[in-house]
């Protein structure tokens, strides 16, 4: 049997009061629309996944559009099933289709497979995946031809139900399976007789009923799991329970997360065991961080991967870097693009790196900005070095090579190339390259004037008492 998803994402979104189309909201690090995908296409491939699109269609598309999966544009948005009645032609050669919204990204791809499972082993014409939340209100109910029953009579919506439909708790999710056979022979039976004049695709389970269709229920082992989002309210709520769940997850399979409620976790983190993530720690996009590891307070990472046995010290920041195992970071350093840090290397507190690679073993432990670097392992580099590795115009490069030291204080002006095991003197700039093993010191001599300080301040005494005579 062949299925389609259709996945609904054609809508503004106007109770959000924003200017982005819903979709493209995000929760967990993904945006809503993202979420659906990845659940459809762990049921179909991304070929058989249709997703409508319509307000923002070139940014919704754009966005997604590395996926894989097909467009259809509703060029003119009449509701839910007008917008299924646009896929008609595109998804003619299927036998069934499952309709999923675009604003549903806690949906599991295990409930898409139980929702095409029953749909198929009822041979119906409509399957209709229902939820029991704690409030049912602002939901249309599913009617039921009795409690025990599977099939169901009909979707009413909220501002339609009687007091006695009130009571009913289970909702309509929005989340079908249909048999497009039945589906499209009877959808031209769709009016826009309602308020909001649109076509609704929660007419067809009326519909096909009176047509002698069978038409089903399953309901959903979370209710939170097919709720929408209408608000950024509703969002950042979702957003919350989403992270919870990916905090769970990862303290299931052995890492220990300290005050989860505040820790911003993005869904595609990976964490190996035995790590511990403190409270208000970010860990966000394609991260990975090994096992061991201990990532202290208030620190971000960002599409980084840490290695095992790996310290992050309270406040530190790092972005699209690597570092390697049993490494140690700050308190408060901060990781730019493309900075690898070695094994056992340290990279201590208000350092600042940026395209740098730190050797094993080796120290930069405070107040310095390394950029565009290259250096070696067993390197020490002195508080306040920096490479200067702008001139204006181009960035140029600093390398470093093995067992050098770098004294504080200084400045290195690229390109250049300090030599193994050389020695520079603190305080120096230097402009030249500096040979293996050699000492190179780039400031003036200092000069010392004995008592010069003294007869400075007996020159100001002086002047101030004169000052004082002429004013008595």
């Amino acid at each position: 049997m062949r299925f389609a998803i259709v996945i609904m994402a054609a809508g503004k979104g106007t109770r959000l009061k924003s200017k982005r189309a819903k979709v493209l909201h995000h929760i967990g690090g993904k945006a809503l629309l993202e979420h659906v995908i990845l659940a459809a296409t762990q049921i179909v491939p991304p070929e058989d996944v249709y997703v409508v699109v319509g307000h923002q269609a070139g940014a919704v598309q754009a966005a997604v559009a590395s996926t894989g999966v097909k467009f259809v544009t509703q060029a003119e948005q009449r509701g839910t099933g007008h917008a299924i009645q646009t896929v008609r032609e595109a998804v003619s050669g299927y036998e069934h289709l499952i309709v999923l919204s675009g604003d549903v990204p806690l949906l599991q791809p295990e409930t898409i497979a139980r929702l095409r499972d029953f749909h198929l082993s009822e041979r119906s014409a409509m399957t209709i995946l229902t939820a029991a939340p704690d409030d049912p209100n602002d939901y249309g109910r599913v009617l039921r031809k009795s409690p025990a029953s599977a099939e169901a009579i009909a979707i009413v919506e909220q501002k339609a139900l009687t007091p006695e439909q009130e009571k009913v708790r289970e909702i309509n999710s929005g989340i079908y399976a249909f048999a497009t056979e039945h589906l499209f022979k009877n959808i031209s039976e769709l009016t826009t007789s309602n308020a909001h004049g649109e076509y609704y695709l929660t007419d067809m389970a009326r519909i096909l009923v009176q047509e002698k269709q069978k038409v089903v229920a399953i309901e959903a082992d979370s209710a939170t799991e097919v709720l929408g989002a209408n608000t950024i309210v509703e969002m950042v709520e979702l957003d919350a329970a989403m992270r919870l769940s990916i905090a769970h997850k990862l303290m299931e399979q052995g890492v220990t997360i300290y005050r989860p409620e505040t820790t911003v976790i993005d869904s595609d983190v990976k964490v190996g065991a035995d790590t511990i993530i403190e409270p208000f720690v970010q860990l966000l996009g394609d991260t990975q961080i090994g096992e061991d590891c201990r990532i202290r307070s208030y620190s971000v990472i960002e599409n980084s991967m840490l290695d095992h046995h790996v310290l992050i010290r309270q406040g530190c920041i790092i972005n699209d870097s690597r570092i390697h195992s049993s490494a140690e970071l700050g308190p408060y350093a901060r990781l730019r693009p493309g900075s690898e840090i070695g094994e056992e290397a340290h990279v201590g507190n208000f350092v600042e790196t940026k395209k740098m690679r730190l050797g094993k073993g080796s120290k930069a432990s405070h107040l310095s900005y390394l950029g565009d670097a290259e250096i070696g392992s067993g390197v020490n580099i002195g508080a306040g070095t920096i490479t200067c590795n702008y001139d204006g115009v181009n960035k140029h490069r600093t390398l470093i090579e093995d067992g050098a030291f770098v004294g504080s204080h200084s400045t290195l002006v690229a390109p250049l190339v300090i030599g193994q095991g050389a020695y520079i003197a603190g305080g120096s700039t230097i402009t030249e390259d500096v040979p293996p093993d050699a000492l190179a010191l780039g400031r003036t001599r200092q000069t010392t004037k004995v008592e010069w300080a003294k007869s400075r301040r007996s020159q100001i005494h002086a002047a101030k008492e004169v000052e004082k005579s002429r004013q008595g």
